[in-house]
């Protein structure tokens, strides 16, 4: 009896010994942060995310609800140690890329995950392709760890809301006018919702990336990039908006080439006007220039004056062909 109860302790050290302090120790990559819990528990910095900068873009009424501790991130290291009552949490910091119609509890959803479906203020059914860039972060790691169970399931489903409320309610900023350039816009036609997402499809990413500034408050999660690279309608409509492109461009080509004759008509009349003012002014110069001779031979020999106007009749009677006096 007392060699067996030996033996249970023997072999209670020897698990004991393994267990603390072969198993004990832990190390974190580069690319990795972790959180370490006592009893299920993590280590509080005392602090909340409500006074970190990543709460400043919660709305007022949400700011209770993702009210989240600060936690201990353990850095990319080690060795570090851990007692047997003690779980280390590991989690990847490193930026991944999705796409954005896999829908991550039903895989055949959204054509097995290749097309997202949204409609737009017309009611045309769209299809989506691209995806977000996001990655875990370790400013908030207690929302991601302990706040949900699914984290990036509680990020697609918000983004695609927010995606698709925008897609829904989307509209062209307006063109500023401008005087000197073409009336018509040149180039796709705006007004109709399709054009106007494809047109500004980078003016949407921007938009979808400030809209998801809280998912990192939200879910300890923060979304780097939307990068949606097509927006596709139905195909019947396709081909309405491609005839109604090419009508548009064909009559804004014309419109064009118009103001382009218009502008060179006008060019080359202003052109005329100034070669015919400059032929006046050549032709008015030498008239002015001999009152002047005419005002100075007066003013300084009166009596030669007489003598240039016969001198100048002369000249002209030489090359008149009949001459018509006055008999007094």
């Amino acid at each position: 009896m007392t060699i067996v109860f030996e033996g249970l302790v023997v072999g209670f050290v020897l698990w004991f010994v393994v267990r603390t302090v072969v198993l004990g120790f832990f190390t974190v990559d580069q690319n990795e942060r972790a959180v370490k819990t006592s009893f299920g528990r993590a280590q509080r910095l005392g602090s909340t995310t409500l006074q970190d900068p990543c709460a400043e873009y919660l709305k007022p009424e949400e700011r209770e609800r993702y009210s989240y501790p600060q936690v201990r991130v353990i850095p990319p290291g080690g060795p570090y140690f851990k007692w047997p009552w003690e779980r280390v949490h590991k989690v990847s910091v490193a930026t991944q890329t999705m796409n954005m119609a896999i829908d991550l509890e039903d895989r055949s959803a959204n054509d097995h995950g290749t097309i997202l479906e949204a409609v737009t203020k017309d009611q045309l059914n769209t299809g989506l392709q691209g995806q977000i860039r996001y990655k875990v972060s370790e400013r908030n790691l207690y929302a991601y760890v302990f706040g949900v169970k699914h984290p990036i399931v509680h990020v697609m489903g918000y983004f695609i809301s927010v995606l698709r409320e925008r897609i829904a309610t989307y509209e062209a900023p307006a063109r500023p006018p401008s005087g000197d350039g073409p009336l018509t816009d040149t180039s796709i036609v705006t007004g109709v919702s399709i054009n106007d997402l494809r047109k500004n499809l980078h003016a949407i990413n921007e938009m979808m990336d400030r809209e998801c500034l809280s998912s990192t408050a939200r879910y300890g999660i923060t979304l780097e990039a939307s990068l949606i690279t097509a927006i596709d309608p139905p195909p019947d409509v396709e081909s309405a908006l491609a005839a109604i492109n090419t009508a548009h461009n064909q009559v804004s080509s014309d419109i064009s080439l118009a103001q382009a004759s218009a502008d060179q008509k006008i060019v080359q009349s202003k052109r005329a006007v100034e070669i015919e003012t400059l032929n006046a002014q050549a032709e008015v110069e030498p008239l002015h220039a001999l009152a002047g001779q005419l005002a100075e031979l007066k003013r300084n020999a009166p009596e030669a004056l007489a003598g240039y106007l016969r001198n100048a009749r002369l000249s002209l009677y030489r090359n008149a062909e009949r001459v018509i006096l006055e008999v007094r």
